[in-house]
C-alpha cells in the first residue's frame, strides 16, 4: 500500500462518476433482458412471428438500462454536492462520515468541574 492519500478531487473524478452510471445501467439492462426471457427461443419465435404483444425485451432492457443509468448519474451528482469545495484538495486519511478527532480527556476529578453540568 502507497503512502500517497488520495484527494477528494481524485475519488470524484467526472469520468469515474459516468463509468459508475453506466455499471448500474448495464446491469440493469442485462438483468431485465434475462427475466423477460429475451434469450428464450419461445420469445424469440413470438418476435420474429410477429404475434409478441407489447414492448420487446431488447426495447424494455433498453429502456430500463438508460433509466437507471440517467438515475444513477443524477443521484451521484446530488452527493457530489454535498462535498464542500474547499474539501476537494485536502486528502483523504480517515473515514468520511466519522466524528472529527478530539483528543481523549479523562474526566478530571479537580473542584469545580462537576460531571453534571
Amino acid at each position: 500500500m502507497s503512502d500517497e492519500k488520495p484527494t477528494r478531487r481524485d475519488i470524484l473524478r467526472p469520468l469515474h462518476l459516468l463509468g459508475i452510471a453506466l455499471a448500474c445501467g448495464v446491469f440493469a439492462a442485462v438483468v431485465t433482458l434475462v427475466s423477460t426471457g429475451a434469450f428464450t427461443a419461445r420469445v424469440n419465435s413470438a418476435i420474429a412471428s410477429g404475434t409478441y404483444d407489447g414492448l420487446t425485451p431488447i426495447a424494455l432492457g433498453l429502456v430500463v438500462g438508460g433509466g437507471a443509468f440517467i438515475v444513477t448519474l443524477l443521484f451521484l451528482a446530488m452527493l457530489i454536492l454535498v462535498v464542500d469545495p474547499a474539501d476537494v484538495t485536502k486528502t483523504v486519511d480517515r473515514p468520511v462520515l466519522f466524528d472529527p478527532e478530539t483528543p481523549d480527556e479523562p474526566e478530571s476529578d479537580e473542584p469545580g468541574h462537576s460531571a453534571s453540568s
